[in-house]
């Protein structure tokens, strides 16, 4: 389990694959959270309780009615004020069978995009950045993938 009494928040992402395109979330455009209506990871706040793994179930189900068949952990990364663990799996449904309960909009981004940093939603009818951590951690993961296939 998860210790909560630690001063620094702990969250649980999920970097979400079909092959070489990523699924990532076009957070919400509103005050008060970080990357106000930036491109991000699926995921939220390990609840008390709760280890990692769970969590990042649970927020998969909330967000966009997803129950991944398989997911590993890529990396724990204790930042100065937050510990995010980051969770890698396929996504082994079809893009519109998702169901949107949180954030503005959702996309499979190319590997291209991730490396641009920016890309055009729909739904917010712009060109929306990708938050800074969320494409730093996709990069790395890539350089990782990348490796893994090569060795």
């Amino acid at each position: 389990m998860t210790d909560q009494t630690a001063e620094k928040p702990e969250v649980a992402v999920a970097i979400l694959y079909q092959g070489d395109r990523f699924l990532l979330q076009l957070r919400d455009d509103i005050p008060g959270i970080l990357y106000p209506g930036h491109w991000g990871f699926f995921g939220g706040h390990i609840e008390p309780g709760e280890d990692p793994p769970t969590a990042m179930r649970r927020e998969l189900l909330e967000e966009i009615g997803y129950t991944p068949s398989d997911l590993d952990l890529f990396q724990r990364m204790e930042m100065d004020y937050v510990v995010r663990h980051v969770f890698y799996g396929p996504l082994s449904v079809a893009v519109d069978s998702l169901d949107l309960m949180e954030g503005w909009d959702l996309g499979l981004w190319t590997v291209e995009e991730i490396r641009q940093g920016q890309r055009y939603s729909e739904r917010a009818g712009q060109v929306r950045p990708i938050g800074r951590p969320h494409q730093e951690i996709l990069l790395s993961f890539l350089d990782h993938r990348s490796i893994e296939t090569v060795g």
